[in-house]
């Protein structure tokens, strides 16, 4: 099976910040069954899948409910739906099978996925993996993929003992029900140089267009490995003139934002945003375009990338950028390009002159978060100030018009917002969104993007809501 080119706009991925609770469904005649009530399956059926998380006492049960409607009502997750060990990320891949990503760190469970049963309840199937810790995923054919960027080989070490930096990739079959990686070193792809310039990249997002990937190829700046190299006279071979007092002289910080000794943390160049085109899942063949017009295209969440390449319903593909590089405290490694959009139009390989200055239009503001809805419709995450200010946060949406070059703040939602689910559901070119007030239940909320207003649909009633989309029962499937 492979996935039409619009998989990632029904991609339903998410880590929401609502609450859940269900109502079971009526006991009277199941979905697909004859009238006659005889247990014999007659026709699919689908039921929107809610992973929650219930924190009582000190104590959080992880539970998948199913629903017949996100549009309104109240449901329960009492006594309802099935225990899991919940997920440091959910997908649901194309209606037919959900993933709960947890990456082998620390006491992180296992990976593991889910069907829709034929009595409307989720099931969990027969196979588990301990899958790596990553940073970004996509799609691609059959598989869901996971990348980050780590140590490499040890035998490819320099003569200080140093590992090259590494893409670390992970293979989930969705029809197979397997898991592989790239760990032999024949299968290692560098992350060294990739660029050109000497520094180490990260990935960010995975977006399949006919049979290619394109990914953000987010600069990190000079590894141990790669800082300590040098040119024929014995200088640095990779350290801009003048940054040399950016190497760290000891090792120090925490979670994502730890370093190493004799490591040039953060980009040298952050007034550059690479897109990097692979020609299959395997990206070891690529291609490297660059513009100058915006920053790398990556939104942040301490270890996280928040995917940025998204095609629109035409097949042009458009690149958005919120200058995250003007948070680095030093200025040299500070952007000085608004956030911002530029795009690979539908049949090229290369940016075109299409520019859009977002901060025009949201007096300065930038956004943590984007996805496609319908056409060239793409949803926003915005941040409440500048991110030259300190306390940033993502309090409001907005919807961008991307032909049009038009953003407009969405209307509808709670005066009190407290959080935003971290990911919608797109269905029939409306977008869901968990919203979770300060005062009062969370709800989700359906979002019109042609008018960019937001209607109250399913209230909950639970401490949080951690996914939702939409799971098929097929009758084939028995």
């Amino acid at each position: 099976m492979k996935t039409d080119k619009m998989t990632l706009l029904k991609l339903s991925v998410a880590l929401f910040t609502g609450g859940i609770m269900f109502t079971a469904c009526s006991d009277d005649t199941l979905p697909g069954e004859n009238d006659d009530n005889d247990d014999t399956l007659v026709e699919d059926f689908s039921r929107y899948v809610i992973a929650t998380s219930t924190t009582a006492s000190s104590n959080t049960t992880y539970t998948l409910i199913t629903s017949p409607s996100i549009d309104n009502g109240t449901i329960s997750a009492l006594g309802n739906g099935l225990v899991n060990d919940g997920a440091t990320q959910w997908i649901f891949f194309n209606n037919d099978y959900l993933y709960g990503l947890n990456y082998n760190q620390g006491n992180a469970g296992t990976t593991a996925s889910y069907v829709l049963a034929s009595d409307s309840s989720v099931v969990k199937r027969d196979r588990e993996y301990s899958i790596r810790r990553f940073t970004t995923y996509g799609t691609y054919d059959n598989y869901i993929i996971t990348t980050s960027t780590g140590d490499g080989p040890t035998d490819w070490a320099d003569e200080n003992g140093y590992v090259p930096q590494s893409i670390l990739i992970s293979y989930l079959d969705t029809e197979a029900e397997s898991y592989t990686t790239n760990n032999t070193t024949d299968s290692v792809y560098l992350s060294e140089n990739f660029l050109g310039n000497g520094e180490y990249v990260t990935l960010c997002g995975l977006l399949q267009q006919d049979n290619k990937l394109y990914s953000a190829a987010v600069p990190m700046g000079l590894s141990q490995y790669g800082c300590m190299q040098r040119d024929e006279a014995g200088n640095y071979k990779w350290v801009l003139p003048g940054n040399e007092d950016l190497i760290k002289t000891e090792s120090g910080g925490s979670g994502s934002s730890a370093y190493d000794k004799d490591e040039l943390q953060w980009t040298q160049y952050p007034d550059e945003c690479w897109v990097a085109i692979f020609d299959d899942e395997t990206l070891t063949t690529k291609k490297l375009i660059k513009t100058d017009r915006i920053s790398y295209a990556a939104g942040r969440n301490r270890s996280q990338y928040y995917q940025m390449i998204w095609e629109a319903g035409n097949g042009d593909i458009y690149v958005f950028s919120p200058s995250y590089a003007k948070t680095m405290s030093d200025s040299r490694q500070q952007t000085t390009r608004p956030a911002g959009v530029v795009r690979i139009p539908a049949g090229s390989e290369e940016f075109d002159n299409y520019y859009c200055n977002i901060e025009t239009q949201s007096n300065g503001r930038s956004f943590l978060r984007v996805w496609p809805v319908t056409d060239d419709y793409f949803l926003m995450l915005m941040y409440d100030r500048p991110l030259t200010e300190s306390g940033f946060a993502a309090t409001e949406m907005a919807i961008f018009k991307a032909e049009d070059q038009q953003l407009t703040y969405i209307t509808g939602l709670p005066a009190d917002v407290s959080s935003f689910g971290n990911t919608p559901f797109i269905e029939n070119g409306i977008a869901y969104v968990a919203v979770t007030p300060t005062d009062g239940n969370p709800a989700v909320y359906r979002i019109d993007p042609t008018n960019a207003t937001a209607t109250k649909g399913l209230e909950v009633e639970t401490t949080q809501i951690t996914g939702i989309g939409k799971l098929t029962y097929k009758v084939s499937q028995d």
